[in-house]
């Protein structure tokens, strides 16, 4: 039995609760670790709810304006370097940081004596972030021979960049962002993980048909344009637009499983293709729109995607709003699809592939 934990600064789309089964359903033990609770309500394990973290609007706002000045650019312009690193910015960042990793120390080291957290043999850094700024646990555990796997989710290497002591300390590194590969060269590719069976296929199409779009950031997905191009559609083809933003994720789940279509992304700035919004559109068995380039679409070939970009939006949509019979193809295409790439089983091994060739765990 292998003791697996994962420590990240939130639960964000539901990932480490899917990783603590995927792993307990062979036999294996399973934690994970989180800084704060997210917005959008999924399930934790050990919370440790420390302070001058959230993905609460009111810090999100304070933070950008901090890192503006400091950074002297958008933080949200992505960082140049392969990959970028990370450094503070000024001596204020950098003591920001030292006062935070004092701050929170108590309450870490206790929940690593009360959790026996230093008890596990493999530990995922998500966001390539350790427990503390400065990296001292991660040091801690590399001294003691556990094996370090850092995971990179997108705008966690793009904007803010590769701490570089993680980098030396990390022995394996995974993302599951395409454009992030060439960025990283020691990085290898992971499907996200999803339980594809958990819906049952959609049968039929809404009148009036329901289109939807999700987002946690305006800017990273192209929801403007999305916004303006749906509301017209709605006063062309009266068909409704349901546009969800920070919503709790059981009430977004209870809503986009009523819809259609599904409009993920048109902008490629907050990261390549597509995430886990369209994966549980997929397993819904809903017709899927995303922007993939040229890039994307070689890499997954035989992808369910409806294909769409800013410049012809209108028109993509308005081709399937007139076309109810390919809405419930693509759909049924994509529940097929979405099963075996990102089904929990086939990620789980391709996971435990890179354990063995890292020499964390032998064959089975």
């Amino acid at each position: 039995m292998t003791k697996i934990l994962y420590i990240s600064p939130e639960n964000i789309v539901g990932l480490l609760s899917t990783w603590k089964k995927a792993h307990e359903s062979v036999g294996n033990t399973c934690r994970y670790v989180t800084m704060f609770h997210t917005i959008l309500d999924f399930p934790e394990d050990i919370c440790l709810n420390l302070p001058l973290i959230t993905n609460q609007a009111w810090y999100l706002n304070i933070r950008r304006k901090l890192q503006t000045h400091w950074y002297r650019r958008d933080p949200d312009v992505e960082r140049p370097g392969n990959p970028p690193w990370w450094t503070p910015a000024n001596h204020l960042e950098a003591f920001y940081f030292r006062f935070r990793d004092r701050l929170w120390q108590g309450r870490i080291e206790k929940a690593i004596r009360d959790y026996r957290l230093e008890d596990f043999d493999i530990y995922h850094f998500e966001w390539g972030l350790d427990l503390y700024r400065d990296c001292r646990f991660a040091e801690r555990l590399k001294k003691a021979d556990k094996h370090i796997v850092t995971h990179y989710h997108g705008i966690d290497l793009r904007n803010r960049g590769v701490l570089p002591k993680m980098d030396e300390l990390s022995d394996l590194v995974l993302t599951n962002e395409l454009d992030l590969l060439s960025r990283y060269p020691r990085m290898k590719y992971l499907f996200l993980p999803y339980d594809t069976d958990q819906f049952p296929a959609k049968k039929h199409v809404n009148t009036p048909l329901r289109i939807l779009h999700m987002t946690m950031n305006r800017y990273f997905k192209g929801t403007e344009r999305i916004i303006e191009v749906c509301k017209q559609l709605e006063k062309d083809f009266k068909v409704e637009f349901i546009l969800l933003e920070r919503v709790p994720h059981d009430q977004a789940m209870a809503i986009k499983a009523s819809c259609d279509i599904n409009i993920d992304q048109i902008s490629n700035t907050g990261g390549w293709g597509y995430g886990m919004n369209s994966v549980e559109s997929l397993s819904m068995g809903i017709c899927t729109c995303t922007n993939l380039l040229p890039e994307y679409e070689a890499f997954i070939p035989d992808h369910p995607f409806v294909n769409i970009d800013s410049e012809n939006l209108y028109d993509q949509l308005a081709a399937l709003i007139q076309n109810p019979q390919k809405i419930q193809e693509k759909g049924a295409e994509g529940k097929i699809w979405v099963r075996k790439t990102h089904g929990v089983n086939s990620v789980r091994e391709q996971l435990y592939q890179y354990y063995r060739e890292a020499g964390f765990i032998g064959d089975s």
